[in-house]
């Protein structure tokens, strides 16, 4: 893969689908970059993908629903590989508001976002959807500060954002389809990279983190980062456990990146 890719929208659960995209991550293989779209009574948007698939990102989720019925759009937080198509998903859902906290506002000030369609969640609140209830969640690791999962109570979805995610060789539709070993080392690698501070946390702190996870009983755990996974809550707590052991180190330099792109170029 040598070029970031969307791959065909599906259902994962009860009106719940996926936007999966692949982004290759040269030398380390290629890291997932999902969307999810839940067709609540009132419909919720997960992260708006990458800008440079904005023209497939827009027309799948059209053939998902029509942009005029969408109500709202989670940003799990303001990195670019979830707001890239922010704002053209905002021109097409007039009756769409955005759900984020006032740091991610105060980020997406730098979009010029009307603060009129803008929505302030913290965690441990919830809204209502007028078929579920939903709450926000701090995933127990990520790279933005602003950053805010979600758990759908009504099918027991826990959407954490960048935690979880692994660096994979070759798409799969789920994360059972991934060995084992390669899970782990996928998860650990990703997440010495998103989240290089975990090796500074306390033990106790981060298994309190782990813990309120744990107590969600999520029967699925969709990351931005990872293909859906089912029924694999504690395979995928266990895989950060080493990565909280890991001591991070720093990517190539510029002469290791010039030989990277070199040996790209003449592949």
């Amino acid at each position: 893969m040598q070029s970031p890719t969307l791959f065909e929208a599906r259902r994962v659960t009860t009106e719940t689908y996926i936007l999966p995209a692949y982004l290759p991550v040269p030398s380390a293989g290629i890291l997932p970059v999902n969307a999810f779209l839940v067709k609540a009574t009132q419909p919720l948007l997960v992260d708006t993908g990458l800008a440079s698939l904005k023209a497939d990102f827009m027309n799948t989720l059209s053939q998902l629903i029509h942009p005029e019925d969408l109500r709202w759009i989670w940003l799990t937080h303001v990195d670019p590989d979830h707001v890239g198509n922010l704002v053209d998903v905002l021109n097409a859902a007039p009756h769409a508001h955005v759900i984020t906290t006032f740091l991610g506002m105060g980020k997406l000030g730098l979009l010029q976002l009307p603060l009129d369609r803008i929505y302030l969640l913290n965690p441990g609140q919830s809204m209502n959807l007028g078929d579920r209830i939903i709450t926000a969640i701090k995933p127990p690791c990520f790279d933005a500060p602003e950053t805010t999962g979600l758990f759908d109570h009504s099918t027991q979805t826990f959407f954490s954002a960048d935690c979880f995610g692994a660096l994979m060789q070759t798409p799969t539709e789920t994360a059972m389809e991934i060995a084992p070993h390669a899970l782990r080392e996928g998860l650990v690698n990703w997440s010495m990279v998103d989240a290089p501070w975990l090796s500074m946390v306390d033990h106790q702190v981060f298994n309190q983190a782990l813990s309120a996870v744990q107590q969600l009983d999520a029967e699925w755990i969709l990351s931005s980062h990872l293909p859906p996974a089912a029924g694999m809550v504690q395979a995928l707590i266990a895989n950060l456990q080493p990565a909280r052991h890991t001591t991070p180190t720093p990517g190539p330099d510029q002469q290791a990146f010039e030989q990277m792109m070199g040996k790209l170029m003449t592949a």
